[in-house]
């Protein structure tokens, strides 16, 4: 298998995966008990991101204040060397960094009951220490799990993916290789069901090929939610030892 074959013959990918095949998935919770209500570390591949949760607390400005329900603030922070090639630019206007903290919120104003708190803001605050592409779907695992820590009510888990499309043959978890060289789609699932919060298609992709595609997808988040189920389960689990003990 040449260095730069993105699929073999033999069907392994760059990294030794099998086309349905996950990247190496790590996540633990309140990893910020100080600075935050809640916190999460995930590492998807060589993705690594720290989200931390303020809220629900009053807003600073009146302006943020809505009388019906909660309103969800992300802040996006990519260090320049998350990279392989620094940026030289810096991120806080950059477009991209925009576009992502606005789908954020639009994902999870509906997976999150804000009706529950009124007249507060939520702050969710996400760190890209490093970058190895199906950036987005980490992202939304990593606000997953910092959510449930902080104890705010939601209705399902949104668990995100990124698949990339090679030729005819759909790759599940893409890294930044594998999605530069081909169209990628990216999937935010709610629970276990088949209904999506997030469809973000970066490029075209045929359409009699895009059904193929989801379902893998789906499919495929279904395993993350279970991984990120496990997590927050051993550190309940954890949390109501140690209470027992004192």
């Amino acid at each position: 298998m040449s260095r730069l074959e993105i699929y073999s013959p033999e069907g392994l990918r760059l990294d030794g995966r099998r086309w349905n095949e996950l990247r190496r998935f790590e996540s633990s919770i309140n990893t910020h008990p100080h600075a935050s209500d809640g916190s999460s570390y995930l590492e998807q591949g060589n993705n690594k991101i720290i989200t931390l949760v303020k809220g629900p607390k009053e807003p600073n400005l009146r302006s943020q204040l809505d009388p019906n329900k909660a309103t969800l603030k992300v802040t996006t922070n990519i260090t320049q060397f998350s990279k392989f090639e620094r940026s030289k630019s810096s991120h806080k206007n950059e477009r991209r960094v925009l576009e992502i903290q606005t789908a954020l919120v639009r994902t999870f104003e509906k997976a999150i009951m804000l009706h529950i708190y009124p007249r507060t803001v939520i702050d969710i605050e996400i760190h890209v220490l490093q970058q190895d592409g199906g950036i987005m779907g980490s992202l939304i695992n990593g606000i997953t799990l910092a959510l449930v820590d902080a104890g705010i009510a939601m209705w399902e888990y949104i668990s995100g993916i990124s698949i990339g499309l090679y030729d005819t043959t759909p790759l599940l978890d893409i890294n930044s290789l594998e999605e530069n060289a081909m169209s990628s789609v990216t999937l935010g699932v709610v629970g276990k069901s088949e209904k999506l919060s997030l469809l973000l298609v970066e490029d075209k992709i045929p359409l009699d090929r895009l059904e193929n595609v989801l379902a893998i997808g789906i499919a495929g988040a279904h395993r993350i939610r279970d991984l990120m189920d496990q997590e927050l389960r051993k550190h309940a689990q954890k949390r109501v030892k140690n209470a027992l003990n004192v």
